[in-house]
């Protein structure tokens, strides 16, 4: 292990952090921290028609609610910085510029056309479809004449004819071999002078003093290209550790088409940073073969790539939802109300004023609400009856529980037990409606159920007797009498 770990996260801003991006990330977080090192956030911005500020903004602030936070890159600066792509060009320049003097890039004046009329040739003969190295063997002199004419060209590296295997110990997939027959000379820069991916991420790397770089191994075919890059410019190779892809359940890379896909998604439906977080790192590393329920520091204190699985791993929504749930059960009240109140506003139940005022009563709310949910944006329909001035009782639940022989009788007995209360906690509130049944001879079940859908308009809700103690003594009765009075009683 060098004496200095220093890992990056280099997404494009092509698009919102995808959960895949999202456990690249969660792991050099991790794996920075438990060695001490530097956790770098660059962003690989070079693609001019897909790269977006918004996409940029979004990728931060999907970090940030994770809980990922960068030792270096945008926002926090650094000294290895620009931290952009974009503003990293003369960096490139200067790389390139040090091969030519090695002779190891040579200009390839070989247009699309004729690269791709070479490549249909290669292949109707049932040879190699890459790059013939046309171009290499033209004379010194020709070469500089034509570049110095102005013709197009690009810069291809000059892979030397003896370099044999490209093999390398990627740290969680092993001894991993590409054969010297599928390394041709590849371009590191276009005919307009920017850099190909495989060699600005090398550039990058060098600069930045990568030591590990941590990715998916849909990188992984660009690997031995990246290899060269170093050796040509006789730079350290860093570490490699490919992990492999997240399925979604048929097997197929998770996508939109499995339901939600990005950090974002997850967040709009009320799933926890921590739960999140939590469950992605799962998703190919384990702690040992038991524990489920890991948080950040224990992450960070325990990651390693010896225990990241070489095999796919596979997306369960419903175990992310129960992750979830865990993590809601545990919080305490106070915990719960502050990550209820954003959704209430959101859903202009509540504004911050009104929480302030209320906060006692939303304390009493929290663990009604914190055992029956798995995710947050479960909560406003269960607690909008509780907002509401008059409740939509439910066409099925009018039939079923308002529209029966002794629901109407049941109804005023239950309003005048509960108008002689002078303390309306749930516990009176309990004793009232329990004596009903004693005094109507009507079944407990139906004079529950009757008041339940009178109260919040539905046969599902929040506990009864504390539904009705947070709804007030004032709103239950205008409800119970309104239904009653419905039922022509």
């Amino acid at each position: 292990m060098p004496e200095s770990v220093r890992v990056r996260f280099a997404p494009s801003p092509t698009g919102h952090l995808h959960i895949g991006g999202a456990r690249t990330a969660i792991y050099n977080w991790a794996f920075a921290r438990k060695h001490a090192g530097s956790f770098v956030l660059r962003i690989d911005d070079t693609d001019p028609e897909r790269s977006t500020q918004e996409n940029t903004a979004a990728i931060l602030s999907a970090l940030r609610w994770l809980g990922i936070q960068w030792d270096e890159g945008p926002e926090v600066g650094g000294d290895f910085g620009p931290y952009f792509q974009t503003g990293r060009h003369a960096s490139y320049i200067t790389a390139l510029d040090r091969l030519k003097v090695a002779g190891a890039v040579y200009p390839c004046f070989c247009s699309a056309e004729d690269l791709q009329s070479a490549r249909d040739a290669a292949r109707a003969a049932g040879g190699s479809a890459g790059y013939a190295r046309t171009c290499r063997a033209l004379p010194a002199e020709t070469t500089a004449a034509r570049v110095a004419s102005g013709e197009p060209h690009t810069w291809r590296l000059k892979v030397p004819a003896d370099r044999g295997d490209v093999v390398f110990d990627d740290a969680v997939r092993g001894e991993t071999t590409f054969a010297s027959e599928v390394l041709d000379d590849f371009i590191v820069a276009r005919t307009d002078g920017t850099p190909t991916y495989n060699f600005a991420t090398v550039v990058d790397d060098i600069e930045m003093d990568i030591t590990h770089v941590i990715r998916g191994d849909d990188h992984l075919s660009n690997t031995p290209r990246q290899i060269l890059v170093f050796e040509s410019l006789a730079a350290p190779v860093p570490v490699f550790a490919h992990l492999s892809m997240i399925w979604g359940p048929d097997g197929k890379r998770l996508s939109k088409r499995h339901g939600a896909a990005n950090v974002e998604d997850y967040r709009d439906q009320g799933v926890l940073p921590e739960a999140l977080v939590n469950y992605l790192a799962l998703l190919g590393w384990s702690l040992d073969d038991k524990t489920t329920i890991i948080d950040a520091s224990t992450l960070a204190s325990s990651f390693s790539l010896e225990r990241v699985s070489k095999n796919p791993a596979v997306f369960d929504a419903e175990k992310l939802e129960w992750m979830n749930g865990v993590y809601l059960r545990e919080m305490t009240a106070e915990q719960f109300v502050d990550r209820m109140l954003p959704v209430l506003a959101g859903a202009e139940l509540m504004s911050a004023q009104e929480a302030e005022d209320r906060r006692a009563w939303l304390l009493e709310l929290a663990p009604l609400l914190s055992e029956r949910v798995k995710r947050l944006d479960e909560i406003v329909p269960m607690v909008a009856f509780l907002f509401a001035d008059t409740v939509a009782i439910e066409d099925g639940a009018r039939t079923k529980a308002l529209e029966t022989e002794g629901a109407a009788e049941a109804l005023l007995v239950a309003a005048e037990g509960l108008a002689a209360l002078a303390d309306f906690s749930p516990a009176a509130v309990e004793e009232a409606l329990r004596s009903v049944p004693e005094t109507t001879g009507i079944k407990a079940k139906l004079v529950f159920q009757a008041v339940r859908v009178a109260a919040t308009g539905s046969t599902v809700s929040l506990p009864l007797f504390e539904s009705l103690s947070l709804l007030g003594k004032e709103r239950s009765l205008e409800r119970i009498r309104t239904a009653s009075g419905s039922l022509g009683q």
